[in-house]
Parts: C-alpha cells; structure tokens; sequence
C-alpha cells in the first residue's frame, strides 16, 4: 500500500538520488551528474532543513518509491500574478520504473498544486521531461515563452 508523507530534513539523500537518476533517465552525462549531485546536497540541506524546499515522498512497505518537490519564488509581479510577488516552483518529480503508469507522478503534481494554492500561489512553473510533458498537460499545464542560454561552461 503506497503511503504519502511530506519531505522531511532527513530526505536529503533520497532526494538527491532522485534528482540524480530523473537526469540520468533524460541522458545527462554521468561526469556532470556526480558534480551536480554534490552541489545539489549542498544547496538543499539548508533549504530543507528551514522549510524553503518542502515537497511529498511516497513509500510503499517503507521503501521510497517517488518524491515531488516545491518552492516559493521571489519574483516580480506579472501580467500572469499580477498582484503577487511570487510564484510555485514544482520540481525533482521522480518515480521509480517500476511505479510509472499508476497515477503517482499525477497525484503528486495535484498534491503539489494544492499546496502551493494553500500557500497563496496563483501562478506556478516546472521544467517538464519530454516524458513528463503528457502528465501535465493533462493537467492544464501550457508551455510558456520561457528561453534559456548557458553562460558559462561547466
């Protein structure tokens, strides 16, 4: 039976696992991956442990099976938030291979809609996998006019 908690301090490594393993499954390089990862720890650790990073872990018989995270964004109001300085940020949405297909990434992404609305959100962003990309669409999610450009080179 699957069971739904929130992310807690103690999560760190399983986050960073599952940031770790959704890359890999879009092809990163593993070189960059081990850089990242370690960056990664470094940057979340505080962030969960004074709550800016908070998200869902699903385990089934106590083992961890998929994992959503959230943040709130400083951002400049917007002609989409107008009246709001802030946006959603949903990311690290990761569900083992052997759980795909069952509705879990779908119920995370709804879970993380709500409580980023409970949070007075109205307008909320996430980088989508082209494997992702269906998930959420179905769920009412637009691609936007979001360009990016790498500055430096890692």
């Amino acid at each position: 039976m699957l069971k739904t908690r929130k992310v807690q301090p103690g999560d760190l490594h399983i986050i960073t696992t599952h940031r770790r393993k959704m890359f890999e499954d879009m092809g990163a390089d593993p070189a960059v991956l081990d850089a990242m990862a370690h960056a990664f720890t470094v940057w979340l650790k505080p962030r969960l442990e004074d709550g800016r990073y908070f998200g869902y872990i699903v385990e089934e018989n106590e083992a961890v099976v998929a994992g959503i995270g959230m943040m709130l964004v400083d951002w400049p109001p917007h002609t989409v938030h107008p009246d709001s300085s802030q946006r959603g940020y949903i990311l690290n949405l990761f569900v083992e291979p052997e759980h795909r297909g069952h509705g879990i990434a779908t119920d995370l992404t709804k879970l993380a809609e709500s409580d980023l609305q409970v949070c007075g959100v109205t307008y909320a962003i996430l980088h989508a996998s082209t494997k992702g990309r269906s998930i959420y669409q179905k769920l009412g999610w637009s691609s936007t006019s979001e360009m990016a450009k790498i500055l430096a080179n890692i």
